[in-house]
């Protein structure tokens, strides 16, 4: 553990479970070791994964409760450790933090490594910037470092108008492909204001039979989509799965000669100054959809789980 100065507000769960779990308490504040930014938070993502462990333990080494969830940050520098130089006091920043480690991002102050941070888009909130760090890297990573998108290419997006989802539409358009999206009806219009070429509506028709020939399908969701999603892909396209895929998949997959992989996002101080970079001149805008108070962090899972939102949601400190 850190050693302690003084306390600080987080929400934090002492077991696993619903979003009930979820409670304000006055933990102890971190302080930054020699190679650690102390960072004020202003804004915290919510994200997939802040809810899915939040219900069951993974991996079981370091998941004891009680434990603060969150990993997307926006706010000030407030110290730097004796070896730090990037940054320094007043500095705003943004960042993905540890992940998939634990980095209690819900509080009021972080610690981490100076390399996990970027100076924060000018031009935009603190809200807006700590809703981009992990959306942002995944679809950066999966089109620069998994599977390059090129002009005129044909990309298929599932979960179009989700926190991945709006991010991807934009940068693929910004790569110069063609982008289709699947999304409920209800959010068609949305998807299409972030430039999508064509949305499907999952509920009302099987993408499956709409949609033919794509060079990259970027999977959000899971389940069945990948096996449904093989048929549609072009000799020497690939599959992008963020929400994992089954041992079924892997295998069908590869006897089909279709590349494909699981994407984990990791911290990218290189990847991050772009997006910010993009963010700042407006080419990638994020849509935030609510914006909650620390202390109604059980609200926002609530209403991440049910999928009734476009873009994200953030926690405002």
């Amino acid at each position: 553990m850190f050693p302690v100065t003084e306390n600080m507000r987080a929400i934090v769960y002492r077991s696993f479970g619903e979003p009930e779990v979820l409670e304000l308490a006055d933990v102890a504040r971190p302080e930054p070791q020699a190679h650690e930014v102390l960072v004020r938070v202003r804004a915290a993502g919510v994200n997939p994964p802040d809810w899915k462990l939040r219900r069951v333990p993974y991996p079981p080494d370091y998941t004891e409760p009680p434990l603060t969830p969150g990993w997307d940050v926006s706010g000030v520098v407030e110290e730097v450790g004796e070896y730090v130089g990037r940054f320094k006091p007043g500095d705003e920043v943004f960042g993905m933090l540890n992940f998939p480690l634990y980095a209690g991002a819900y509080a009021e102050y972080v610690v981490a490594r100076p390399r996990q941070f970027a100076l924060k888009p000018a031009g935009i909130s603190h809200v807006q910037a700590a809703a981009l760090p992990m959306p942002a890297l995944t679809v950066w990573q999966a089109f620069t470092d998994v599977a390059g998108v090129s002009p005129g290419q044909r990309v298929l997006i599932h979960a179009a108008a989700g926190g991945v989802g709006h991010l991807a539409v934009q940068l693929a358009k910004l790569r110069g492909a063609y982008v289709i999206g699947t999304a409920r009806g209800s959010k068609h219009a949305f998807v299409r204001g972030l430039g999508a070429d064509e949305v499907i509506d999952y509920t009302g028709t099987d993408f499956a039979s709409a949609v033919s020939d794509v060079d990259l399908v970027v999977d959000i969701v899971g389940g069945d989509y990948p096996a449904r999603s093989l048929p549609l892909i072009r000799p020497g396209g690939a599959l992008i799965a963020v929400a994992g895929l089954t041992p079924g998949d892997v295998e069908a997959y590869t006897e089909a000669g279709v590349r494909h992989g699981l994407l984990i996002v990791e911290p990218d101080h290189a990847a991050l100054a772009s997006v910010a970079e993009l963010a700042a001149e407006g080419s990638l805008n994020v849509h935030v959809d609510r914006v909650f108070p620390l202390a109604e962090a059980a609200k926002a899972h609530a209403l991440m789980e049910s999928g009734d939102f476009v873009g994200k949601l953030v926690l405002e400190i």
